[in-house]
């Protein structure tokens, strides 16, 4: 039965097969052709829900009156047969879709793709989107739907603007409340579209709460995971359905999650972003790659993605920490065709550091957020928390990560110190042209980050606005500035800093310096 959401500015209707098919993924495929109030069509894929149920669901671009015809291709009986299945194929509808006037930034705005200079985000009308994500890898597999919505606004009102999760089993959720799976097998994978639509709604959640979904499609990491054992065309069996069924919500898909992605195993990933995506930058899509790892040069001249993703991860080395600040983020950025570059995995605050075996603190957390930001053109971040991304209801060992350390239940650390220094981070950003922020470490004459990782002073600029993140030391330069200004990123507060080129803290504590 055809619904518009008015909230979402969605609109989804079902059909119903006149044919049984042993194998619904592949022996039938669906697409429906939306045709506008200009004429302008869109062209969408449609889903099967089980049984004899497809499904389409369709976000339009504008207002008006919008028609509609179905497509169904049926190996069988030949591609495009009219007579193969009555059901899917030539059924024809209309819907009205009225004016958006509510605050969700992407219908308000529009969705997301890379600024023409290749530097950060932005929405569909211009609109600069600051990437501020946070890390609920198990939020929509686990989380009850009032302790989701819960969430959602709480992570919205501290001035998040994305969810990174996981929407098909992985390592740390191997299967759902009713014991079934997304998928079964190794090969020739098949679809349970049961499985999510126990979860559909929590999805549409995070864009109904203003929030930009970002759903891992594929897990990649480890032998357990469906990306690391699954062939390119099984993976690309799996994305191509998750696709097809949220696409509507307008989410930043993350194709890969922890994987590698370099090497002799890029060309897998090019095969299925091709396949998934086509040749084309019209969805926007990242990959999520495993620790100090850099999969821009094997992936770089992919056109289906959008920006680099990378991790700097959990350990706290000296080597570590400087493959964030003068490694491939620092220095790569700018290689042709430039990319926006987002670090999606930071320290974790409360995990354990892999080489100390000590709990990140919210210090810690905090310059690794603050170096990502600067070293590479601004565009965004991503926090997490020990607790949240494994949805823990109890406090305890996160599944399958046994070094990781205890994590606290999800409330708890809702309200973390780490999380109100985002907030701060958020408010910090959101008032300076941070667009233009480009790395400048030149501007530095004394570096205490060469003899000490942990010390590392991070500097940008920006048209003559300088930022410079200090985790502690006086900051150095080789031009004065004027009417300088200290932002405090722990309690949100301004401070003076006076005038020059020396500028030092007050108590030895991290400090951002803008003038």
């Amino acid at each position: 039965m055809p619904t518009f959401d008015p909230i979402l500015h969605i609109f989804e209707t079902d059909f119903t097969s006149t044919r049984v098919y042993a194998d619904p993924i592949r022996d039938v495929s669906l697409s429906v052709i939306f045709t506008g109030p200009d004429g302008a069509e869109v062209t969408v894929p449609g889903f099967w829900d089980g049984g004899d149920t497809w499904r389409v669901r369709f976000s339009p671009p504008s207002a008006g009156e919008w028609r509609y015809v179905t497509h169904a291709s049926d190996p069988s009986t030949g591609s495009g047969h009219r007579a193969a299945n009555a059901g899917l194929h030539g059924q024809t509808g209309s819907f009205s879709a009225p004016t958006y006037t509510g605050d969700l930034p992407l219908l308000a705005h529009g969705p997301i793709r890379a600024a023409a200079d290749g530097t950060h985000l932005v929405h569909a009308d211009g609109t600069p989107f600051f990437w501020l994500a946070d890390t609920a890898w198990n939020g929509v597999l686990k989380a009850q739907p009032a302790d989701w919505d819960e969430y959602l606004a709480e992570r919205r009102r501290q001035g998040f603007t994305a969810i990174q999760c996981v929407i098909t089993q992985w390592r740390a959720f191997p299967q759902d409340a009713a014991g079934e799976l997304a998928f079964t097998g190794t090969d020739n994978i098949q679809i349970n579209p049961a499985f999510y639509s126990r979860f559909d709604d929590k999805l549409a959640a995070i864009t109904r709460a203003g929030l930009v979904p970002s759903p891992v499609l594929v897990w990649a990491c480890t032998p357990h995971d469906p990306g690391y054992y699954l062939p390119a065309a099984d993976c690309t069996t799996l994305a191509a359905y998750e696709v097809a069924r949220y696409a509507a919500y307008r989410p930043i898909w993350i194709l890969g999650g922890d994987g590698e992605y370099r090497g002799e195993y890029a060309q897998k990933w090019k095969e299925t972003g091709r396949a998934v995506f086509g040749d084309s930058d019209t969805e926007p899509v990242t990959m999520h790659p495993r620790g100090i790892n850099w999969p821009g040069e094997d992936l770089r001249d992919e056109k289906w993605l959008t920006f680099h993703s990378y991790q700097s991860g959990h350990g706290d080395s000296d080597e570590d920490l400087r493959w964030l600040q003068s490694g491939p983020p620092a220095t790569n950025w700018n290689i042709s065709p430039v990319k926006p570059v987002i670090n999606q995995e930071p320290n974790y605050e409360s995990h354990l550091a892999y080489h100390s075996r000590q709990p990140f603190s919210a210090y810690q957390v905090r310059r690794a957020l603050y170096w990502s930001l600067l070293v590479s053109p601004t565009a965004g971040v991503t926090y997490a928390h020990h607790g949240i991304w494994p949805w823990m209801e109890e406090a305890g060992v996160p599944a399958d990560h046994p070094n990781s350390g205890v994590a606290p239940t999800w409330r708890e650390a809702l309200q973390s110190e780490g999380a109100t220094g985002v907030v701060h981070l958020a408010h910090f950003f959101g008032s300076i042209d941070w667009t233009s922020l480009r790395p400048a470490q030149h501007l530095l004459t004394q570096q205490p980050g060469d003899a000490d990782p942990n010390r590392f002073i991070a500097a940008a600029q920006g048209g003559e606005s300088v930022v410079v993140y200090t985790p502690g030391d006086p900051v150095h330069l080789i031009r004065s500035l004027s009417d300088a200004r200290w932002y405090n990123p722990r309690t949100g507060q301004w401070s003076e800093a006076g005038s020059g080129t020396f500028f030092k803290p007050d108590d030895g504590q991290d400090w951002v310096l803008i003038g």
